[in-house]
């Protein structure tokens, strides 16, 4: 289960969260499927999300550094968090600092951490960019810190095996129903991310489709990139789709007739699905080769209501915040779609404002000294800015 400290917290901030950022001039407001806030111009929540905070990054002097990995979190003889070292193309170096903030994501892209925490997911395939190997995991393990649920973790049911394509769920809540390799459906689209993965896994090959028309197509922008890609079959009826893939046509077409029917009564009678917004009987047809993938892991470093990684006996690290899917607790054992986007945003913002708050309180000042191995302090560069609210 997750921690309900933390869930209250994601859902009493959600609305100041939406309001922050229409206050930089990104309008939010779209819902997608009931549970997710999207940008009202129909662009990716995550692409709008780095665009509009780097912007406000750039706007107050803030420096990003970019192909810069950190390789180790710095402490003084106390414990206290004290810098970071990072490598770059001329070597590495040490920015200090009176605090840090562990924003490093999850390990889906690391797959020997992943089989030490599930076993059963080895040999899978992951939806994570290259970077989500667990870095920000193995630096804060070395301080002492606790860990949560490391073994939850997710796979998103819709991921296309041979390139590793995620098909966003927007393509099911907008009306995609999944069918075996028989041309049949097996379960309520719309149900949970682990249980239409499992669903999925008992089907021949452990591969599904995923079969829509041209008015969902319509619907949604994301579907033209995986049409660019190469990666989804069309036909102008549903036997001549089944004949592409290599199903038997005559039974998706039995399938999607039967489905239309249970759109225009409002009732699925097979799997229970309560949200058929279209019949799916407008051609051209289309199907997409999918099947489970690791796509987010649950499971990080155990932090409190002001995002402190804590240790075992439950004290803080000081001058250790975290945020996003570093951390665990937040999710429990399954995380709804959409809601990492809430995480990343409303923990983000209570972790810059903590970490705004312990420098204070520990009589200290937030810029950061930049020293080259073996040199001198760097002069901080002169910042612009009032940094208030966990900008």
């Amino acid at each position: 289960f997750a921690d309900v400290d933390m869930a209250g917290i994601i859902a009493m901030e959600t609305p100041k969260v939406i309001e922050w950022l229409d206050g930089f001039g990104s309008e939010w407001g779209k819902i997608r499927y009931a549970d997710l806030h999207c940008p009202t111009d129909g662009t990716i929540p995550g692409v709008e999300l780095v665009k509009v905070l780097k912007e406000q990054a750039e706007k107050n002097g803030i420096e990003i550094r970019y192909n810069s990995p950190a390789v180790d979190l710095i402490a003084d003889e106390s414990g206290r968090v004290s810098g970071v070292q990072v490598k770059d193309a001329n070597g590495e170096y040490t920015i200090d600092a009176q605090a840090v903030i562990l924003a490093t994501g999850g390990f889906g892209a690391n797959a020997e951490m992943v089989e030490e925490y599930k076993p059963d997911l080895a040999g899978f395939g992951t939806t994570n960019h290259a970077g989500a190997t667990g870095d920000g995991i193995t630096m804060a393990k070395e301080l002492g810190a606790e860990f949560v649920d490391m073994e939850q973790i997710q796979t998103h049911p819709t991921v296309n095996p041979e390139t590793q394509t995620m098909y966003t769920e927007g393509v099911r809540g907008n009306g995609a129903i999944l069918v075996n390799k028989e041309g049949k459906r097996f379960v309520n689209e719309l149900e949970t991310r682990d249980v239409v993965s499992a669903a999925i896994l008992e089907q021949t090959d452990g591969q599904c489709y995923l079969v829509f028309d041209q008015a969902v197509r319509e619907s949604l922008a994301a579907i033209e990139s995986y049409i660019k890609k190469g990666i989804v079959a069309e036909a102008d009826t549903p036997e001549a789709l089944g004949e592409k893939i290599g199903v038997d046509g005559a039974a998706l077409a039995e399938t999607l007739k039967a489905y239309a029917g249970y759109q225009a009564a409002g009732k699925d009678d097979e799997f229970g699905r309560e949200s058929m917004e279209l019949p799916l009987d407008q051609p051209k047809y289309y199907a997409a080769l999918c099947a489970p993938a690791i796509h987010h892991t649950m499971g990080g470093v155990k932090i409190n209501t002001a995002c402190e990684v804590l240790k075992a006996d439950g004290s803080a690290i000081p001058g250790l915040f975290a945020a996003g899917e570093v951390t665990g607790g937040v999710h429990g054992a399954n995380r709804l779609g959409g809601n990492a986007v809430t995480d990343i945003v409303v923990f983000g913002r209570i972790a810059g404002t903590g970490a705004e708050a312990y420098v204070e309180a520990n009589g200290g000042h937030t810029e950061a000294e930049i020293t080259a191995d073996g040199g001198e302090a760097a002069a901080a560069p002169e910042v612009q800015g009032n940094y208030k609210d966990g900008v």
